[in-house]
Order: C-alpha cells, then sequence, then structure tokens
C-alpha cells in the first residue's frame, strides 16, 4: 500500500466520533477522509470517498450498522476493511459482526493503544494481500485468512494470558472503577494487587506494567518521605 490507509469514521455521537479521529489520525499510517453519522451516510460516503477503512459504529439512528456492514459489501470495488466500534456486546451481534467480515470488534470504551493495536493488524493483513502472488499455495492461504500475530498483543516470555486476566480483574476489584465516568475511586500498588491474586509481588508488578503498555492501566509513582517513589497503579 501506498500512502496512508484511507479511513471512514462512522458514528452518531459527535463528540465521540472526535475521539475516535483523534486515535486514528495519531497512527501515522492512517487518516480519516471522512465522518458520517448516520448509515445511509455511511454508504453515500464509501461510495464517494471509497475508504481504505471504515470504524463502525453498529447503533446508528436510522438503521442499523450490521445493515450497513451487509450492503458495503456489495459495493463495486475492492472490499473495504470493517472495524466495529460499538457498545453492543450480545453474541448474537458478534456473530454476525463476524459473519459480515469485521477485521475487528472493539467494545466501547476502548483505549488509543487498544484500536492502534488493531490498526496495526490492519495495515499488515493489507501489506500482505498486497504482496501475495496472483496464485497461492495452501500455507500462503493459510497465513492470510490466520491474520497477522502483532508483537502489541504477545505476552512476555514468562507471562501467562490467564494471570494477566487474574491482575487485571484484581486491579479493577482493588481500585473501585465505577466512579463517575467509569473512572477509579482509588489506585493500588503491586503489593495489593499480589496478595488479591496470590503471587509474588515481583510477578505482580511484572503484570501491571505489562498492561500499562497495553493501555490498560495508568501507573503514578508517589513520593514519600523517604527512600524510591512507590508506583501506583490503576485502569486505564
Amino acid at each position: 500500500m501506498t500512502g496512508p490507509a484511507r479511513t471512514l469514521v462512522v458514528e452518531d455521537d459527535p463528540a465521540v466520533a472526535t475521539v475516535h479521529r483523534g486515535f486514528v489520525e495519531s497512527h501515522p499510517r492512517f487518516v480519516v477522509v471522512g465522518e458520517a453519522r448516520t448509515g445511509a451516510d455511511a454508504l453515500r460516503l464509501a461510495v464517494a470517498l471509497r475508504p481504505d477503512l471504515v470504524l463502525l459504529d453498529l447503533h446508528l439512528p436510522d438503521f442499523g450498522g450490521l445493515d450497513v456492514l451487509r450492503k458495503l459489501r456489495h459495493l463495486p470495488g475492492p472490499p473495504v476493511d470493517v472495524v466495529a466500534t460499538t457498545a453492543a456486546r450480545e453474541l448474537g451481534t458478534v456473530r454476525q459482526a463476524m459473519a459480515g467480515g469485521v477485521v475487528a470488534y472493539l467494545v466501547k470504551p476502548f483505549t488509543s493503544a487498544a484500536l492502534r493495536e488493531r490498526l496495526d493488524e490492519v495495515w499488515q493483513r493489507r501489506e500482505d494481500v498486497r504482496r501475495a502472488q496472483d496464485t497461492l499455495d495452501q500455507d500462503e492461504v493459510d497465513q492470510l485468512l490466520a491474520g497477522p500475530r502483532s508483537a502489541v498483543g504477545r505476552l512476555p516470555k514468562g507471562l501467562s494470558g490467564r494471570s494477566r486476566d487474574l491482575v487485571r480483574e484484581a486491579l479493577v476489584g482493588l481500585c473501585g472503577v465505577g466512579g463517575v465516568g467509569g473512572a477509579a475511586t482509588r489506585d493500588a500498588s503491586a503489593a495489593e494487587v499480589a496478595e488479591a491474586v496470590g503471587m509474588s509481588r515481583v510477578s505482580a508488578r511484572r503484570y501491571l506494567e505489562h498492561l500499562v503498555t497495553q493501555g490498560y492501566a495508568q501507573v503514578t509513582p508517589r513520593y514519600g518521605t523517604t527512600g524510591r517513589p512507590e508506583n501506583r497503579y490503576r485502569p486505564a
């Protein structure tokens, strides 16, 4: 692919659309070429602008995002990549979105880091397709169907997905998420998280730092009267 990937943001809430635009345009390989507030506008702009990627809200005021997804698949020209960006969590909705060919499904609210990871994967997939030969062998077909393996999503050596999830759940529980705007009401130390999960403080700190790099947690040093500052964590 030459030049940045042209992106259409489909979102009925102007404030959320502005946030998502900012997330996309912070990525050097993507640029927003338009915004749509309704399903009808999304299809009109998709025809007019021919975007490479659509960020698609599934709750729209005129007709559903899943209908938009189905209609996008019937437009002439190369198929557009679609990332669902929605508050819809129902299994049936997720399955319909998968059947419609979304390349990713992000549940709101999500972080800039989470979207950036998906954008990296979209870019890599498009590059893989661009470099592919007209005729593929079985290994090449399998690779394209499997999709990119983003380095961002990999766990560092020695960490497990199950323990990471337990640390994340403990952090949410300790920090009392549910305040104004869903924000954490306090923070927690690695020692507190370690005690809640039942692991060593060193291991808990490794998982917490990994969550920080993934955009799922924030860290703030707290300075005491003596000694080194203590890092305090809270969900992002």
